[in-house]
């Protein structure tokens, strides 16, 4: 199996991690999916539900909202892995006013080198009007960097619109 990390962006609805599944399955199983998803509410847990619906057989689910190094670390060698979504762990690191560039640096380090077919999702946030607030604008900047440091690490950059995937690298 390729170590290869093919980092995947684009709005919300792109098509994202529909794809990166599709891109994943093309390996043999077990596929190891790092979901960073957080369900703070009623409307975050269907949708949690929803992308776990969607996914059948051989499919392993660690849930890591904030140590996705650590679980990164954790999977064995040449497993195919899909971490979704890097902005979502951005936010939880966020709101646990945790230090994000020293969390970002780490991540970014550990992607550069995988250890397996690596799909990473990540929203691309900085294509709208600049945000009204402190708190959006840190959020759209942080997000931003970390974005660039991971394209700049990754062997294959997609980029979404409308479900269709656009080569960038």
């Amino acid at each position: 199996m390729p170590e290869k990390l093919t980092f995947l962006l684009g709005g919300a609805r792109s098509g994202k991690s529909a794809h990166a599944e599709r891109l994943i399955t093309q390996f043999p199983a077990p596929w190891t999916y790092i979901a960073t998803a957080h369900a703070y509410d009623d409307e975050m847990r269907e949708r949690i539900s929803i992308h776990r619906g969607r996914r059948g057989d051989g499919w392993l689910t660690v849930d890591a909202p904030l140590d996705l190094v650590g679980a990164l670390g954790s999977v064995p060698d040449g497993t195919p892995v899909l971490v979704d979504c890097l902005t979502l762990w951005l936010t939880n690191h966020m709101l646990a006013d945790h230090d994000v560039e020293a969390k970002s640096a780490r991540l970014a380090d550990v992607l550069s080198r995988p250890r397996g077919s690596w799909f990473v999702v990540s929203n691309e946030v900085g294509l709208g009007i600049v945000p009204d607030n402190a708190l959006a604008r840190r959020f759209r900047d942080d997000a931003g960097r970390l974005n660039q440091n991971v394209a700049a690490a990754a062997d294959e950059v997609l980029f979404m619109v409308s479900g269709l995937p656009m080569k960038v690298k």
